[in-house]
């Protein structure tokens, strides 16, 4: 059987599991963060576009990842109090995950074999971004340097399908 992003499942922050089938027939993006990259900042643009969007149908799937220069060191706790604190953060953040390698979570073993781009299938650098429409198939793929508001053009056109 194919395989689609509502199969899968990832632990919150809190540690509960969650279902990716909960955001059935909303547009998702799915983002790999850091607390200490360069890049940070993009939370704020990232819980702007949450915000002016989620009851359109948007929601935004936070997954802090350590794997690009140790920039993710801290536990649950600290990760979920620094987005919180720093960035005022109130989408769905999860634990900890590797986005690339054998240990790669499956959401981005998923992703990254859909939405590869012309240096691979590797996600690059943290805050690559994923845009999954309303049925949740995965149409755009954002680098690291692309700045949240740049894909607002792209979750609209994919918030106007149903």
């Amino acid at each position: 059987m194919k395989q689609n992003f509502y199969q899968f499942k990832a632990m919150s922050l809190q540690g509960k599991e969650i279902s990716m089938e909960d955001f059935k027939g909303k547009a998702v993006v799915v983002v790999n963060t850091a607390s200490k990259c360069g890049l940070t900042p993009q939370y704020e643009g990232l819980e702007k576009l949450y915000k002016k969007y989620k009851d359109d149908g948007l929601v935004i799937l936070g997954f802090p990842s350590n794997q690009f220069a140790n920039q993710e060191p801290g536990d649950e706790k600290s990760i979920a109090e620094g987005c919180l604190v720093n960035y005022g953060v109130t989408f769905p953040m999860f634990s900890k995950v590797d986005v690339n390698g054998e240990s790669a979570h499956p959401v981005f073993k998923y992703l990254t074999g859909e939405l590869g781009t012309v240096f691979g299938r590797r996600v690059k650098w943290n805050f690559t971004k994923f845009l999954i429409d309303r049925n949740g198939k995965p149409v755009k793929r954002f680098a690291p340097t692309r700045k949240p508001e740049t894909m607002e053009e792209s979750i609209k056109k994919v918030l106007e399908t149903k």
